[in-house]
């Protein structure tokens, strides 16, 4: 009887770095975002908006790696709480841009702080040259998987499985 492959998940790269996510959200949460009843999503949406000013709700969405819809709910939370304004675009219906307002601005830079302290633990120990090279390494891990077709590779048959995992992708817009 064979025996079955071994899948030791504290071994594996997704589960490390989610492992690693969860604890920053948790300590995000205590110093501050409970507090400013903020979600890490919403904090995701006022950051991006503080640093890169008035954004169409599609580039909002891209730049927050949050789906069309949770970007919708956010902004008409963030509305309701007078976080961010909507406006529709003169030319298009369909188009909608999200400014940060200022009680906002306030906000983000009451949890900047925190957020950077947060930050600043997760990395003790680590060198600035680490640090950039692990930036990297995840860039391109991002980009690599952005551009993963997994229902293909369900299809193809072993062999092509191995040359499609092989070649390189193209980078992912940012």
């Amino acid at each position: 009887m064979p025996s079955k492959p071994v899948y030791d998940l504290s071994q594996r790269l997704p589960f490390l770095i989610n492992r690693v996510g969860v604890a920053i959200v948790a300590r995000a949460t205590e110093g501050g975002l409970a507090d400013s009843q903020l979600t890490i999503p919403m904090w995701r949406v006022l950051a991006v908006l503080a640093h890169r000013g008035e954004l169409r709700q599609v580039d909002l969405s891209a730049a927050t790696s949050l789906d069309a819809p949770t970007v919708s709910r956010l902004i008409s939370a963030g509305v309701r709480r007078g976080l961010v304004t909507r406006t529709r675009s003169n030319t298009s219906n369909r188009e909608v841009t999200v400014r940060l307002t200022k009680a906002g601005r306030e906000i983000v830079d009451e949890l900047v702080p925190m957020m950077v302290s947060v930050e600043s633990a997760l990395f003790r120990g680590v060198s600035k040259a680490d640090l950039a090279k692990f930036k990297a390494i995840l860039r391109r891990m991002y980009d690599n998987v952005a551009h993963y077709d997994v229902k293909a590779q369900k299809r193809a048959p072993a062999g092509a499985r191995r040359r499609q995992a092989q070649r390189p992708v193209r980078p992912a817009i940012r």
